[in-house]
């Protein structure tokens, strides 16, 4: 090996190194739904992408947008913000699905309007104020004072609303 590609390697592998230690910091996923900003952690979020194709399913509340078919595997598509109560998300733009529910052995994903990008538990504090959804793990407060929510998944797919997709 010449001494130049071992130079390479050594220098790639540091930066490696030193990625995956900033990656481990940051264990969470900002991301925006509607008005509001919202948190998951990493280990309870899956993929996150750009909105597919969406199979309509008839009889369904206006918050389920459908199915999407993700490398053969049929989601669930669910608007995070719609089902909160706010506007519905136009799936283009800046949108993304974000698949959760993987752990649970569900296959749902949610639309939401953009992603923010991984953030760090020490760029929050807890805020006082409760939420009242049961979804809601807990309200958190940024470093430039704005109000963010945590997503708890396994809360948000057993809730009874969110599982009462069928009109009646």
């Amino acid at each position: 090996m010449a001494r130049g590609s071992l130079r390479e390697f050594q220098e790639h592998l540091a930066r490696r190194l030193a990625e995956s230690k900033t990656a481990e910091r940051r264990g969470l996923l900002g991301f925006q739904c509607g008005n509001e900003n919202w948190v998951i952690e990493l280990a309870e979020a899956g993929e996150i992408l750009p909105p597919p194709a969406l199979a309509e399913v008839p009889l369904t509340r206006l918050w389920y947008r459908g199915l999407a078919n993700v490398r053969g595997t049929l989601y669930s598509v669910v608007d995070l913000a719609q089902f909160c109560g706010q506007p519905p998300i136009v799936a283009a733009g800046r949108a993304r699905l974000l698949l959760v529910g993987a752990r649970l052995g569900i296959h749902c994903a949610l639309l939401v309007s953009a992603s923010s990008g991984l953030r760090s538990h020490e760029d929050f504090e807890t805020d006082p104020n409760a939420d009242g959804r049961p979804w809601v793990a807990r309200r958190l407060r940024d470093l430039q004072g704005r109000i963010w929510h945590q997503l708890d998944v396994a809360r948000l797919l057993a809730h009874p609303d969110f599982l009462d997709a069928g009109l009646h």
